[in-house]
């Protein structure tokens, strides 16, 4: 299962969208050192639902398994060495600073391909490397509002609404992860190293792919807002989400003759397929007044008769229970960097059946500093210093020596 063993990734990396790209990576059996500031990257100190659990909020534990902590002051000179010694012999260097930050540290593409030119450094942007935003700040609803995801899944009623999940960062994560594999792997055939180059906005743009397509190659005047019942502006009638007597139901994919029979609609207001689109509204309206009859239960078992595409809506209550998601193992629950159970998501891919293992869950900051250091040439003494100086930082003790700040857990 680890197909990428052998690699060594460092990365600087914090929020959603780089940590849970390179975690993918982590997943498959990168080394993975994340390099930290001494006092926590941003995922340590915000996250969902104002939630903690070992210790961790749920941000740090959604991107950071399978990775080792390095918490390192960048700042001082000493601790920039070290960051420099670490770059040398890695195989990627992945980051998702502004555009120049790396650079300025000397940490830049530039800079590391001197003395490590078979690197392939890879940085998560909000807008891309340069242009005219490529200072400003990137977060997955700016992008959705700028991008057209949020005006495309609110609608004519009640404006723009943004997606319920990070749903920018999370495609974006996956592009990041896909651009490394694919340098790695033109690497192996050329022993080139490069650049590679994600940022939310093109994430956002990718999703919306299918939309955008169909209105770039029309008259461009189409209001992209939906309304209705109908679930995007350029699909005809029947998809859309409906009320049932009991709950909701979603249907995709069906002709209109099919599902007027199913659900007994009344001649008089039945439209042809012919008219999907075109009558997509009036289609949707006699869908949804046949559709509150009945039962979703009800509804799903006629559909499945006939061969209507279509599923209930599921509330994460439901989704935990769902016979397919527990077939996936779709979730994992392991202990935690404190022994506390953590339910996490499992990596989304099965290679010969099945999934990467949680070899280490999200660690407590700077976990694995003294490994690191001890790795790259530093004793037990030069750690203890570090440490003293506050120049290195983690949950642990080395000749001891404990970090400013720092609670000792183990001590060698």
């Amino acid at each position: 299962m680890r197909h990428l063993e052998g690699i060594r990734i460092v990365s600087f990396n914090h929020f959603l969208m780089g940590p849970v790209g390179i975690q993918f990576l982590a997943d498959l059996g990168a080394d993975v050192i994340a390099v930290e500031p001494v006092e926590g990257a941003f995922q340590r100190k915000w996250g969902g639902a104002n939630r903690f659990l070992d210790g961790q909020t749920m941000l740090q534990l959604t991107g950071n398994r399978n990775k080792r902590s390095l918490a390192l002051d960048l700042k001082n000179p000493e601790g920039l060495a070290i960051a420099r010694k670490l770059v040398e012999s890695a195989d990627v260097v992945a980051e998702n600073y502004r555009p120049g930050v790396m650079d300025k540290l000397g940490l830049g593409y530039e800079d590391i391909r001197k003395v490590n030119p078979r690197i392939i450094y890879a940085a998560a942007s909000g807008f891309g490397p340069d242009g005219p935003y490529a200072k400003r700040p990137g977060q997955d609803l700016i992008v959705q509002a700028m991008s057209g995801l949020a005006a495309i899944t609110g609608t004519q009623e009640d404006g723009p609404r943004g997606v319920g999940v990070s749903v920018v960062d999370h495609h974006g994560a996956a592009l990041f992860a896909a651009g490394i594999l694919a340098a790695l792997f033109r690497r192996e055939r050329s022993g080139e190293g490069g650049r590679v180059d994600v940022s939310l906005l093109n994430a956002a743009l990718d999703l919306q792919m299918e939309s955008l397509v169909c209105y770039m190659n029309g008259p461009r005047d189409d209001d992209i807002r939906q309304t209705g019942r109908i679930s995007g502006w350029y699909y005809g009638a029947p998809y859309g989400i409906y009320a049932t007597r009991d709950s909701f139901i979603a249907i995709s994919l069906g002709t209109m003759e099919a599902i007027a029979d199913a659900i007994d609609i009344p001649e008089i207001e039945r439209v042809p397929s012919s008219e999907a689109y075109a009558r997509r509204e009036e289609a949707a309206a006699s869908i949804a007044r046949a559709l509150k009859k009945a039962t979703t239960e009800a509804w799903s078992k006629i559909f499945a008769e006939r061969g209507i595409w279509h599923s209930s809506v599921n509330d994460y209550s439901r989704l935990a229970e769902d016979p397919q998601v527990l077939h996936n193992g779709n979730f994992v629950t392991v202990p935690g960097s404190t022994g506390s159970p953590v339910t996490l998501v499992t990596h989304p891919v099965r290679y010969d059946g099945q999934a990467p293992e949680v070899r280490l869950p999200p660690q407590k900051l700077g976990a694995q500093t003294a490994e690191v250091l001890a790795e790259i040439g530093y004793d037990e003494p030069g750690i203890a210093a570090l440490l003293r100086d506050g120049i290195v930082g983690g949950e642990f003790v080395v000749d001891g020596e404990a970090p400013r700040g720092a609670r000792p857990v183990r001590s060698e």
